[in-house]
């Protein structure tokens, strides 16, 4: 095989499907899945792979820095797509030294690891890191994320993630580590964790309980459905100018309450319920500390020198969503009840 790529948080939501795309599509790479498996890594994510001759899982903490190099000196990958993060947050601000050490720490360790094991030849390497537009802070009713936007990140989880930024333009700069960096929104799809929004009101639908709203819903979001954000990555990955970051979004900007209206709405006609049934389940809660208002990304970096446009609008996405959901309930209920994590044992155990 001409090149070994690790993946790290490849059993996660957006790491299991980028893992897919590289697994399926390169059949000369060899792709190595590198998870810790907390409460969001789940290899029921990756089932339909696990035994193609390309792929291989190692569990392992990024946190661990000797166990991380001892992995990196073995393995002598050719390039590090890193997606391994804590990402909600609402969980940043209850736990934010976990947030510090997993995104930062973490990100280290592996910038570390990848510079010492490439050091005699940068050539044909690549490091990239995947992270988020709310590095960027808040919009206003108008105006768009760019790459050059200040950073201004407003909760533990964004500030975690700017610092990693930081850092991975500092190993290029200090020590000409090969990178890229890429800054998505909000992702949306198959295998979502149920504690981030839509998957959420999915679940919430399906057993008739409340759907909890922060504030008055007005929070706006760009919404990138997950596999034409894995496509993006393969772009980037395979396209990008060493040293330059890219913004990746949907360009489906949505406040939280007019989505989930019309989660309601294609839920009722895929349930055949009664129009506005599920909308009545909408109910507002106290909002979180340091919410942001609005965030929107401009694309345009990314389309015009990699071509790169999403497959699908929103509502196609949404749509998509559902019916993943719907069909694999079994999933859902394993993730909900924790069973998911014996699924892992016994996979980790092989």
């Amino acid at each position: 095989m001409n090149k070994k790529i690790f993946i790290t948080g490849g059993a996660g939501f957006i790491g299991s499907h980028v893992v897919r795309e590289f697994v399926n599509k390169y059949s000369d790479y060899h792709i190595v899945n590198i998870d810790a498996l907390t409460y969001a890594g789940n290899l029921e994510n990756l089932k339909d792979i696990e035994r193609k001759p390309n792929y291989n899982f190692i569990k392992q903490d990024i946190r661990d820095a000797g166990g991380i190099l001892a992995l990196f000196k073995t393995h002598r990958p050719d390039g590090v797509i890193h997606l391994a993060a804590e990402s909600h947050v609402d969980r940043s601000i209850a736990t934010p030294t976990d947030f510090v050490m997993t995104n930062v720490v973490g990100t280290v360790n592996l910038l570390n690891a990848a510079r010492e094991t490439w050091k005699d030849n940068f050539e044909g390497k690549r490091f990239h890191h995947v992270s988020t537009d709310e590095v960027y802070g808040t919009l206003g009713e108008t105006g768009l994320f760019t790459e050059d936007t200040p950073y201004d990140p407003h909760s533990p989880y964004s500030a975690s993630k700017a610092s990693s930024d930081h850092f991975v333009r500092a190993y290029q700069d200090t020590y000409g580590l090969p990178v890229v960096i890429t800054n998505c929104s909000n992702n949306y799809g198959p295998n979502h964790f149920p504690e981030k929004l839509i998957p959420l009101c999915i679940l919430h639908i399906l057993n008739n309980k409340p759907l909890p709203i922060y504030g008055d819903g007005k929070y706006t979001r760009d919404w990138l459905f997950v596999v034409d954000h894995a496509r993006a990555i393969d772009l980037v990955f395979h396209q990008g100018k060493n040293g330059s970051s890219y913004n990746i979004g949907g360009f489906n900007e949505w406040k939280n309450i007019d989505l989930v209206k019309e989660l309601c709405k294609q839920m009722d006609e895929k349930l055949s319920r009664p129009s506005g049934t599920s909308e009545k389940l909408i109910t507002y809660v106290k909002d979180r500390p340091g919410h942001d208002l609005r965030y929107a990304i401009d694309a345009t970096r990314i389309n015009t020198e990699l071509g790169y446009t999403p497959s699908v609008t929103f509502e196609e996405g949404l749509s998509l969503t559902i019916d993943w959901f719907l069909k694999n309930r079994e999933w859902l209920e394993n993730v909900t009840s924790g069973n998911y994590q014996q699924y892992d044992a016994e996979q980790y155990g092989k």
